[in-house]
């Protein structure tokens, strides 16, 4: 099933390329580019880094946090767009929907990527370093050292560094180390000082040292004048590399890094298991192709064109940085200072809580449905109902999806132990992007503990966040109970994501997460999930139905209005029907954190359609979707984007929230929140550039008048409590 309008494009027999059925350009500027879009939304994280008034820790957890995404942008999509460039080569170069060849997007990308590159390490020099300097944190270099401070590098050198140290001197007998992905390394030419007549011109041997990962990446030294000292590991073992060198004069040592291509090529085998096939690959990553040379600055044309042709890059794949090669590990920083004026004030979500009259939280959604806003409402409400699951004996039945998850959760212990008294269920997805390897090893604990394990459909992502219970209760009666999230059943990132939880025993919900598990471990596609929305099967048409629905209230007077809050927007078939809308009447207001290919404000087009981004403490990550309906409201949250990937490439689950005190919750205590927000949202204007928010006399931040409301909360019965405790 494909979510594309069949009637946008048609097919060339004898090039095979897409021609669009209205001109090009006409139909382009309708949509913005998805890899600028999302070159963009980095810029806005940027922005937070740049911005004085953000405390200072939290500059650099932002900066920081740039480089990661960065990381993965160079692993994922330009690796994507790498690999096309190969697969086109000696044959015509095939053109994508904006009608550009792979090379040319590369070409526009490269320049996009180098003045971001640009602006990091001017944050970090020009900005982030002289404000930690005023707050007496340095990051020094070795020759600014002091006595005390060097002999406490030397003395962690000794103990910690040097055991982990491979030298190598390449040569005929010793070839170029693997350098695996994201690897920092230090990379040095060596001149041999017993140099022989006649070997003047003999250029010099290159030496390599990988700093090992197991190692922090940022080195305490000793306080002194009331200053938090630290220097770079790859600092440390530069000042050290004579003594791994002995023999030779070091002419040059540079810290370098390398990314490489780690997109997973899958392909479905009846002689693997999945889990066998994605091991497999995770191995192949680590060695994939390079696809980024990362060097400082003040590295010489030499080791630079050495690196490079070792790597088969080519000139514009190689960036030169002005500071710490990996900016990503700054994230260090964050933790090491415990300087709590520097970072955000401490928050901890509002404890949900029983009602007076309920006496187990099975008996509470029994009376009525519960939504959790986190981290405003605290995570624990939801380990609380999986941990009252697994200990119930009244509970005769678990099933619940992961994607990712976390070391020591409670949630995954509470499966374990269920597994000794119950059938657990669980449909872990071992595809979760650079979560594959800890994936792994989950799906083996829980089956060496006895739970059923599956891996959903294969060549589609199980993305939806399901948890069902089955109780038979004290009335007798076998009843459904369901958690549906639009977040992963991760207690960590639950602490800074915002996502919407739902815990509910209504039938029609809880029937038909029965029906998705069915789909997941069975492969056996129902013709109706109402309520839910699911893909690939039944989401994408009708989120199209929903938004026709809008405009066909509009066309009769009646209430008609959007608005959607998600993390990317980029599926063309819903971005038109959101312009059709939009022409017919609609008023259209979209939240979205990142990718954005929707145009707003256009005259003709898109002028009843605004768009924003809000990028701020907690990374927005909930999934809301309300539709006026004629004045009678619907709300519908859920795991899914709207992006191709989501929509037809991955199980999802969207799902309506019933209960009325619950809609106007979402619909006016979140969602016009967020559209309040005049501090941290972006606007998007129709160039596709995104504008601060207008100022106002009154600053409001989303988030913080969030925080505020879950400070002020009442507290009640705890939710951890059970029939008979």
């Amino acid at each position: 099933m494909s979510a594309e309008k069949k009637s946008t494009t048609t097919i060339s027999k004898s090039t095979g390329r897409k021609k669009a059925a209205e001109p090009a350009a006409i139909a382009e500027s309708h949509f913005l580019d998805r890899d600028e879009s999302w070159m963009k939304f980095n810029q806005r994280v940027l922005e937070e880094a740049q911005d004085p008034e953000n405390p200072l820790l939290e500059r650099v957890k932002f900066l920081a946090i740039t480089a990661s995404n960065l990381d993965e942008f160079f692993e994922i999509r330009v690796a994507g767009t790498l690999q096309r460039i190969e697969d086109d080569f000696n044959q015509p170069q095939r053109l994508d929907e904006r009608g550009v060849t792979a090379q040319e997007r590369l070409d526009r990308l490269s320049q996009r990527i180098e003045e971001f590159v640009a602006a990091q390490y001017q944050c970090w020099n020009e900005l982030l370093l002289p404000a930690m300097h005023k707050e007496k944190i340095r990051v020094l270099r070795w020759e600014e050292l002091g006595d005390a401070a060097r002999n406490h590098a030397l003395q962690f050198y000794a103990n910690e560094v040097d055991p982990l140290l491979t030298p190598v001197t390449i040569d005929p007998s010793h070839p170029f180390p693997r350098v695996l992905n994201k690897a920092l390394c230090l990379g040095l030419l060596l001149r041999h000082k017993r140099r022989q007549t006649g070997t003047r011109n003999v250029p010099p041997a290159l030496g390599v040292v990988t700093v090992p990962r197991s190692l922090p990446r940022l080195i305490s030294l000793p306080c002194e004048d009331g200053y938090c000292d630290f220097i770079m590991l790859h600092e440390l073992i530069e000042a050290q590399v004579e003594k791994m060198f002995r023999g030779y004069e070091v002419l040059t040592r540079v810290a370098f890094r390398v990314t490489r291509n780690s997109n997973l090529y899958m392909q479905e085998e009846e002689s693997r298991s999945v889990l066998e096939s994605v091991r497999s690959e995770l191995h192949n990553r680590r060695k994939g192709d390079a696809v980024r040379l990362e060097i400082e600055i003040s590295a010489p044309e030499e080791i630079v064109e050495r690196l490079r042709t070792n790597f088969e890059l080519d000139p514009r794949q190689v960036f030169r940085t002005d500071g710490p090669v990996n900016l990503s590990r700054l994230m260090n920083l964050y933790s090491e200072v415990k300087r709590p004026a520097l970072k955000f004030p401490p928050f901890a979500g509002r404890e949900f809580r029983l009602s007076a009259k309920s006496t187990d939280i099975f008996d509470e959604l029994r009376r009525r449905d519960v939504m959790l806003h986190h981290p405003f409402d605290s995570y624990s409400a939801v380990e609380g109902f999986i941990e009252a699951g697994a200990v119930d004996p009244n509970v005769i039945s678990m099933k619940q999806t992961l994607y990712r998850t976390s070391k020591d959760s409670p949630i995954f212990r509470a499966l374990i132990e269920a597994a000794q008294s119950k059938d657990v269920t669980v449909v872990v997805e071992l595809m979760a992007r650079f979560d594959e390897d800890s994936n792994i090893r989950w799906a083996r604990e829980l089956e060496d503990a006895g739970v059923g394990v599956y891996h959903g459909i294969f060549g589609f992502k199980t993305h939806c966040k399901l948890a069902l219970l089955v109780r038979r209760d004290p009335d007798g009666v076998v009843r459904r109970y369901a958690h549906l999230g639009t977040g992963n059943y991760n207690p960590v990132t639950a602490r800074f994501y915002t996502d919407i939880s739902l815990l509910t025993s209504r039938m029609e919900l809880a029937s038909a997460a029965q029906k998705v598990f069915n789909y997941l471990t069975a492969d056996t596609e129902s013709t109706n999930y109402d309520p839910l929305l699911v893909a690939p099967i039944t989401l994408a048409d009708k989120l199209v139905g929903l938004i026709e629905r809008e405009s066909e209230h509009a066309k009769a007077g009646r209430p008609a209005a959007i608005v959607a809050k998600m993390n990317g927007l980029i599926d063309r078939r819903t971005i038109e029907a959101l312009y059709a809308a939009s022409q017919a009447g609609v008023e259209i207001d979209l939240i979205v954190r990142g990718m954005c290919s929707l145009r707003p404000g256009v005259k003709g087009l898109s002028e009843r359609i605004r768009v924003r981004s809000i990028v701020g403490r907690f990374l927005e990550h909930s999934r809301i979707f309300h539709f006026a309906n004629g004045g009678e409201d619907d709300v519908y949250c859920g795991s899914a984007d709207w992006m191709p990937r989501n929509l037809v490439d991955r199980c999802e689950v969207v799902f309506p929230v019933m209960q009325i005190d619950l809609k106007k919750r979402l619909r006016d205590e979140i969602l016009k929140t967020y559209l309040k927000d005049n501090t941290k949202a972006r606007l998007l204007q129709p160039d596709g550039e995104y504008v601060r928010a207008p100022k106002s006399v009154t600053p409001f931040t989303a988030q913080d008048y969030l925080m505020s409301l879950a400070e002020g909360s009442e507290e009640k019965v705890p939710i951890r409590k059970l029939a008979g405790d």
